[in-house]
């Protein structure tokens, strides 16, 4: 991770982009973080899409009120009731040199 402060951040946006590819670039005003240039992979961004995303956070907190008003089944119990076992490991059929 590496800071920049605003007022030495000189370069073209792209090529703070293309930094960060690699690392985090935090952008600080006087020592304190304001924003931060992230590397995203597919995964990343799609979750940050997503979080960020109002009718998402509806469904999320509509859920959360049913949940409360009419009860139901806890994260934990869920994945006592339906954790799947493990599938075992296929053997290879590549033949060794």
């Amino acid at each position: 991770m590496k800071a920049v402060e605003l007022f030495q951040a000189t370069s073209s946006f792209s090529e703070y982009a293309s930094k960060a590819r690699r690392e985090t670039l935090v952008l600080t005003e006087r020592g304190k973080a304001v924003a931060a240039v992230v590397p995203l992979d597919d995964e990343n961004y799609f979750s940050m899409r997503l979080v960020n995303n109002p009718e998402f956070i509806e469904i999320i907190e509509r859920g959360r009120v049913q949940y409360k008003a009419r009860g139901g089944i806890s994260i934990e119990e869920m994945r006592r009731k339906y954790v799947l076992e493990a599938k075992p490991k296929r053997k290879s059929t590549r033949k060794a040199s």
